[in-house]
This record gives C-alpha cells, sequence and structure tokens, in this order.
C-alpha cells in the first residue's frame, strides 16, 4: 500500500483503543477502550489494527470483560507471542461503521479541528482534543495567531462541552463552533 494511499485509509478511520498486553497463553490481550460503554468496542466484528506504519485486519472472535478491564481474542493471534506482537497496537474502525447519532450529537472525533469563535467572532483556536471529567466533557482549544483564521491569541483554553449554555453551534460542513464564552477566562 503506498503512503498516500494510507493517510487515506487513516483519514477514514477513528481510533476506538488499543491493544495493552497479551492475557493468558492462548492468544488473548487486554483491551483498553475509548468507546463509552466501555465494552462497546466489543460490538465491531472486524478491527483494523496499526502498529507504527502497518495495518492489518483481524476479526474479533471473543471478547468480554475482565475484572475492570476487557479481554479480547482476534483471529490469527495465536499464542502468548503472537499476543505480544500485537500488544500496543491501536484498534481503528471506520467512520463510516459508526452508528448515527441524534440530531445535535457529535463523535469527539468530528469536533476535532473545529474552529471555535465566540459569539461576537472572536476566534479563540481550535479543537484540539476533549477529555471527560465526571460532571461534562472539556474541549481543549488551541489558539494560533499565525494559524488559518488566525486566532486571537496562542493561549489554551478549557470550556465544558455544555450544549445550549457554552455550546451555541456546531456547524461541521463549514468546520465551526459559536461558543458563549469570554475570551478573558
Amino acid at each position: 500500500m503506498s503512503e498516500q494511499a494510507e493517510r487515506i485509509e487513516l483519514n477514514d478511520h477513528v481510533v476506538l483503543g488499543k491493544l495493552t498486553s497479551p492475557y493468558g497463553v492462548k492468544g488473548w490481550l487486554k483491551v483498553y477502550s475509548h468507546t463509552s460503554p466501555m465494552d462497546g468496542i466489543l460490538e465491531y466484528p472486524e478491527w483494523v489494527l496499526r502498529q507504527g506504519t502497518a495495518l492489518t485486519r483481524h476479526r474479533l472472535l471473543q471478547g468480554r470483560r475482565h475484572g475492570k478491564g476487557l479481554v479480547a481474542l482476534l483471529e490469527g493471534v495465536e499464542g502468548r507471542e503472537a499476543a505480544e506482537a500485537m500488544a500496543g497496537a491501536e484498534i481503528l474502525l471506520p467512520k463510516s461503521a459508526l452508528p448515527g447519532l441524534p440530531r445535535g450529537d457529535y463523535y469527539w472525533h468530528q469536533l476535532e479541528g473545529l474552529v471555535v469563535a465566540t459569539r461576537e467572532g472572536e476566534v479563540l483556536g481550535r479543537v484540539s482534543y476533549l477529555f471527560e471529567t465526571g460532571a461534562n466533557d472539556v474541549l481543549v482549544v488551541k489558539g494560533d495567531p499565525e494559524g488559518e483564521p488566525p486566532a486571537i491569541d496562542d493561549r489554551e483554553r478549557l470550556l465544558p462541552y455544555l450544549p445550549d449554555e457554552v455550546i451555541v453551534e456546531v456547524d461541521l460542513a463549514a468546520g465551526t463552533m459559536t461558543v458563549d464564552w469570554d475570551p478573558a477566562f
């Protein structure tokens, strides 16, 4: 696969989790999941695994909760040595395989990269990433005065993801998010 074809393929995928370490001697692997609920990752019958630049496809043969985490058995991974070789691989899924969401709900990967501006049109920056807290999700918005469009400063801001309070509008087609936020905060 050419580097360009690989890049195109990767842009069509989202990272769902990671294989962390072998579990037992029969090829099972511990799984760290980014899905909510955690075991939602086990609902996808085929995973694309990325190790460095290598991409491989594996059918999920079995998966289950184990203690506070998950374990999985993948087609073609037989024995502890094979599982050790897979440890650290990211689990990717085609974005097209994700279930549709109700209007006004978004996957995190859809929000990352959006230009964030106040109601008054002041550009705060772009959504770099999100993280979860007990109360609500948080957007990490990084300003870049040299960016396109230029932000008002180079600050990093943490904005609570609170639709209808802080988040006024999300326009995926335009790549923008309008917020009710004081830039000085």
